[in-house]
């Protein structure tokens, strides 16, 4: 969502959006290994409603060149220098050339703190963990850069507006002849197989209006369990408007889609996707209601793609970084041994 309000700002400084979306290898090269695939960073770049265009393949440093490949009057980036392997303004030649803009990184998204409640499986990031020692302990060794810097950048703290939801809603109200289609789910950590999911129910209707239901934080907790969500309530609800096939959203859904829900909304369709219905509470099926009108319906995305997935993916790179600071640090020590020692039998 931090990402998608850069390119809310973006698309409100022109008319057209085209967002340059770079190659693994050039991410492997720069940044380290990517979290997500090329193909599926391009599709969820394209599935945010205020990107017009992708240009697939950008390449890390922007020149002049691919301003004019792509007939743009200038380039727009978060006010975080990115610097390329050896150091470099990314963005050196377009603002000499002036044709440089910039805007405000969001308050409070933290990419850092995101994957530290992802390494702690534990519960912590839900409560008030200011006494918390090992969450405080995690994150300052998880913080640690190489000038050992541990930026203390607290948990869970995006603090919602109301104007930032508003920046981010579609505000328009379902129009006469809209089929009014109802999803409900966790949408955490707002990812690709989400997007498969939205947009192949985007493709049952002919003029289709998505709400998408968001349940809080304790009831995605009771079914999914271990740290889930990863992302507050705040957090899921703007990643999922961000999304171009959804059209409204309703901030803590009841589990049970219950008939008042369907009544008070006018749902003419109700859609699950291939993941597992846990029952309710009480044990009940959730879907009971709707299945009981005949307006539910299974949808395939096609896509592998889970919050759970992409928490081992991001695991299992943090532990080869890991590994690899780790033989450096070894190396490094080993010469300074090595040294230490020559100089003693000079002496």
């Amino acid at each position: 969502y931090g990402h998608s309000n850069q390119l809310r700002q973006a698309r409100a400084m022109g008319d057209y959006l085209i967002v340059g979306v770079h190659t693994d290898e050039e991410i492997a090269k720069h940044k380290g290994p990517p979290v997500f695939t090329q193909e599926e960073r391009y599709k969820m770049v394209q599935a945010i409603k205020w990107v017009d265009e992708i240009a697939p393949g950008a390449p890390y440093v922007t020149t002049l060149e691919t301003l004019d490949k792509y007939n743009c009057d200038f380039c727009v980036h978060g006010d975080d220098i990115t610097l390329t392997i050896d150091g470099k303004d990314t963005y050196e030649e377009v603002k000499t050339a002036g044709r440089y803009r910039e805007c405000k990184r969001t308050q409070g998204v933290s990419t850092t703190d995101l994957v530290g409640r992802m390494l702690l499986m534990t519960k912590a990031h839900h409560s008030n963990i200011d006494e918390d020692l090992d969450y405080r302990k995690h994150t300052d060794n998880f913080g640690k850069g190489p000038k050992g810097h541990s930026p203390w950048t607290g948990v869970s703290q995006f603090l919602q507006t109301s104007q930032k939801i508003i920046q981010f809603a579609s505000g328009k109200e379902p129009q006469p002849g809209d089929t009014i289609i109802y999803v409900a789910g966790a949408f955490d950590l707002f990812h690709v197989g989400h997007v498969d999911f939205l947009e192949k129910v985007h493709q049952l209707a002919e003029k289709p209006y998505i709400i998408a239901g968001l349940h809080f934080d304790q009831e995605v907790n009771r079914y999914k369990g271990k740290n889930y969500p990863i992302m507050n309530i705040h957090e899921r609800t703007l990643s999922v408007l961000a999304c171009r096939y959804v059209s409204e959203v309703v901030i803590g859904a009841p589990y049970a889609v219950t008939a008042d829900l369907l009544d008070h909304f006018r749902v003419t369709l109700v859609c699950h996707g291939m993941t597992e219905v846990v029952p309710d509470k009480d044990g009940s099926d959730p879907y009971e209601e709707p299945r009981r009108r005949g307006i539910f319906q299974l949808v395939d995305s096609g896509s592998n793609l889970t919050t759970d997935l992409i928490v081992q993916r991001i695991i299992k790179n943090r532990l080869e970084f890991e590994a690899r600071n780790q033989k450096k640090e070894a190396k490094e020590l080993a010469v300074l041994e090595a040294m230490r020692r020559l100089e003693e039998e000079k002496h």
